[in-house]
């Protein structure tokens, strides 16, 4: 298959590319598209037969659930059958945005999507191209993240080229993605709430909204068993193809331990990569393969940063990645999850 790489601005997207996009996935397509998040493999969501080559083009578990992604309120009715009234203002104050709520699926969206599971995950993202793609398709878009399975996600065009090329129609290309991780996911019943992935939209801000809202288990365990309504509870996600270790702490430790653990594995003939803030990275020996990520107290741009240069290292193929862990508030709640998931929960606390 030809994979198609169309570019368009971000901001004011042709209509023409968002059109022969739709086009695409009319026939029963795929397409790759940015959103704030990271980049989406996108199907028609009502069609089943589209979105279980998304499973395929990805070689994704088929009980791993996608996010249906749509472009206004009166979408939400097709997807899902009961919207709890408690999340009525928390989604009007913040989609669009990276915020994804899990909510009872109506018939109409295919069993697939879900997991066979009765529950759809659903968000508006906060990208141009992304609403105009769905407006032009005029249903809403099934769409995990456009890499295969267990890799980083993708935060640019050359990411998804690079992972799915010949396996899908077309990628829209609008430069990087504005956040670089995914959203949060959360459900929402009229009794309960829980996060199953945090992102963005941290749990202090869900808290204006739902003030009985919870940490599922899996986030600090990783571990879960059964079948999951979210993307990014149950498998190994993020991953890249070396191993990987955090080093978790106060940062005098964290510091002290990173520098510690570089000159071991440089001692033992192994060629080291390092994912570090800027302050970590000058104290770290010449011959380490360094990703820099932003100064520690930037934790947005630490995000914005991250699956990039898990991918720039890999393209550098170091034996051993060592990680520097972040304080776990506001978005460094995501940060550390992503973090923790790509090195399968091997973890240095100090």
């Amino acid at each position: 298959m030809l994979t198609r790489v169309l570019k368009t601005d971000r901001h004011n997207p042709s209509k023409k590319v968002l059109q022969e996009a739709a086009e695409v996935l009319k026939s029963g397509g795929l397409v790759a598209f940015p959103t704030e998040t990271v980049y989406g493999l996108g199907a028609d969501s009502f069609n089943e037969d589209a979105v279980l080559k998304i499973f395929k083009a990805k070689k994704r578990p088929p009980d791993n659930p996608v996010i249906v992604h749509i472009s206004e309120m009166d979408m939400l009715k097709e997807v899902s059958t009961t919207i709890p009234k408690r999340v009525k203002k928390m989604i009007e104050d913040l989609w669009p945005g990276p915020l994804t709520i899990v909510v009872p699926r109506s018939k109409k969206v295919p069993a697939s999507v879900s997991a066979g599971l009765d529950t759809v995950a659903v968000r508006m993202p906060a990208h141009n191209v992304a609403l105009g793609l769905i407006k032009h398709l005029g249903s809403p878009i099934a769409a995990p993240s456009a890499n295969l399975s267990g890799r980083p996600s993708p935060t640019n065009a050359r990411d998804v080229y690079e992972d799915l090329n010949g396996a899908i129609e077309m990628i829209i290309d609008a430069g990087d993605t504005f956040i670089g991780v995914e959203s949060t996911v959360v459900h929402v019943t009229e009794n309960k709430s829980v996060i199953l992935r945090p992102g963005p939209i941290p749990i202090e801000t869900l808290r204006n909204y739902l003030n009985d809202i919870e940490l599922h288990p899996s986030i600090l365990t990783g571990k879960f068993e059964g079948t999951p309504a979210s993307p990014g509870m149950k498998y190994r996600h993020y991953a890249p193809k070396a191993e990987m270790v955090v080093v978790e702490g106060t940062y005098d430790r964290v510091l002290e331990k990173i520098v510690e653990t570089v000159h071991d594995y440089l001692k033992a003939g192994l060629k080291v990569g390092c994912i570090v803030s800027e302050e970590t990275a000058v104290k770290l020996p010449s011959q380490t393969l360094i990703e820099v990520l932003a100064p520690r107290n930037r934790l947005d741009l630490i995000a914005r940063r991250l699956f990039s240069a898990l991918r720039n290292l890999d393209r550098r193929n170091p034996d051993i990645i060592v990680a520097e862990g972040f304080p776990e508030e506001g978005i460094g709640m995501a940060i550390q999850n992503r973090l923790r998931k790509a090195a399968g929960y091997r973890i240095l606390k100090v």
